[in-house]
């Protein structure tokens, strides 16, 4: 049952990193397709008012979780390190601290999203008229949120060797699950955001219990035993220097989603409803390119564990090509055939109107993103977590707030808003390339010197 480690300390790199990043990107866009049918499956059968609240809970979704699945990438930096140290009993104690965070992380988020749902969508100005229906989804939602943390972090440890490909065939079988409850529930049952809600814990349970049987079933260090579970205080320090600035970045980047979602909400359900059509398309490229940026951390992480900064140079440098090459022809097909794939979700020509503007806004610039995902997965795979996080916050959500507070305000209409991402994006990544060239300059001289990387 034991996958192959795939060793990416020799040989060539390009197909390597394709090899990796192209599971996970189905991976991610299989995870994506549940709320996308979701959001399908409400729009064509339980209406446009149904369709925005699940599409008002995106944002806030994402800025609960992302917090705590920033600690899942601090797990496979910790792993893939002990990976490339050869280090079998750090490989272990690294799981089993892993996934006894994942059980902690997703007990504290199903508590906060279930009692606390209503006031958080009132905080964001959710239009009364969805109100009830969007917290009804969201506490369906984080009921179930132990299995989205159980998964992330063993695909987190999976990734850490180089295993892509089972957690792309569990979400796989898992997405099929999500979309035939879906039909079941909403078509037949008449259900309507309770219906998508619980279809989605249901497949997001299939999907962790499996990955956890795979982790079970291993061979050597990487095998998960529960008589082995507890938080080993090294690794977990580790976990959370790496993690959580990753977290934390994610969350404020989806804080600043959430300022710019309040001034969705501003214009109208309409402008509610054509953002969350607009956003699953929008986010399955998002997952292409991110996967690029996943496939650095656990490439440089295990080089940079061995001391091979030059091979480390290289992978960044293949990454950034792959990744910007094909963003970009996603993101000029989509934009191309922009309204076809919209119609999937909604009948609604207003709100597809409306749409467009993001698809060729945001969409069509994604490739200016490449940047920031690659290089600041690089810095974390190096260990170099906290200035890179820092950068962001700052940069991209920086931009993004000052955008939504003093320059819409200005010009209130939804193409004006969506201007802020690839503006953020520009900003952000030309300061992060400055910080990785010098990051690479003082690691080749402390590794010649004195055989360890320097700290930032």
């Amino acid at each position: 049952m034991a996958a192959k480690s795939m060793n990416v300390l020799q040989g060539s790199i390009w197909d390597k990193v394709l090899m990796f990043a192209l599971p996970l990107a189905a991976s991610n866009i299989f995870q994506q397709l549940f709320n996308s049918a979701d959001v399908a499956v409400v729009g064509q059968f339980a209406g446009q008012k149904a369709l925005a609240a699940v599409g008002a809970n995106t944002f806030l979704i994402n800025l609960m979780v992302n917090l705590f699945v920033g600690l899942s990438i601090g797990a496979n930096v910790v792993v893939a390190n002990a990976l490339g140290e050869r280090s079998s009993r750090a490989i272990s104690r690294g799981v089993h601290t892993s996934i006894f965070i994942s059980f902690i992380c997703g007990l504290f988020l199903s508590l906060i999203g279930v009692f606390f749902a209503k006031p958080i969508l009132h905080l964001i100005a959710t239009p009364d008229d969805i109100l009830d229906m969007a917290a009804l989804y969201l506490k369906i939602y984080f009921a179930g949120m132990p299995f989205v943390m159980l998964y992330n972090f063993a695909s987190a440890i999976l990734r850490s060797k180089g295993d892509t490909k089972r957690p792309f065939y569990v979400l796989l079988l898992a997405g099929a699950v999500n979309l035939v409850l879906n039909v079941v529930f909403v078509v037949g049952c008449g259900m309507d955001v309770d219906g998508v809600a619980f279809a989605t814990v249901i497949a997001n349970a299939i999907s962790s219990l499996m990955l956890l049987y795979f982790l079970m079933h291993e061979t050597g260090p990487f095998k998960f035993e529960f008589w082995k579970l507890r938080i080993t205080p090294f690794f977990l320090g580790r976990i959370i220097k790496v993690g959580l600035p990753a977290g934390v970045q994610g969350a404020v980047f989806s804080f600043s989603n959430v300022c710019i979602q309040s001034a969705i909400n501003s214009l109208g359900s309409s402008a509610v409803a054509a953002s969350a059509v607009a956003m699953n398309p929008e986010l399955i490229v998002y997952f292409w390119l991110n996967a690029f940026g996943h496939a650095c951390v656990t490439f440089v992480g295990q080089n940079f564990g061995a001391k091979n900064l030059k091979r480390c140079r290289s992978i960044v440098r293949w990454t950034i090509l792959l990744s910007a090459s094909t963003t970009f022809t996603l993101g000029l097909l989509t934009s191309i055939f922009a309204r076809p794939i919209l119609s999937i979700f909604t009948h609604d020509q207003e709100v597809i109107e409306i749409a467009v503007y993001r698809v060729f806004i945001v969409i069509g610039l994604e490739f200016i993103n490449v940047s920031i995902d690659v290089l600041s997965g690089a810095l974390r795979g190096m260990g170099q977590s906290m200035t890179p996080a820092l950068i962001c916050m700052f940069g991209v959500c920086g931009v993004r707030i000052l955008w939504v507070f003093a320059v819409f305000p200005q010009c209130k209409t939804f193409a004006t808003l969506m201007c802020c991402y690839p503006i953020s994006w520009t900003v952000t990544g030309a300061i992060m390339a400055c910080l990785y060239f010098h990051f690479i300059k003082k690691s080749r001289v402390a590794i010649q010197e004195q055989g360890a990387p320097p700290v930032l």
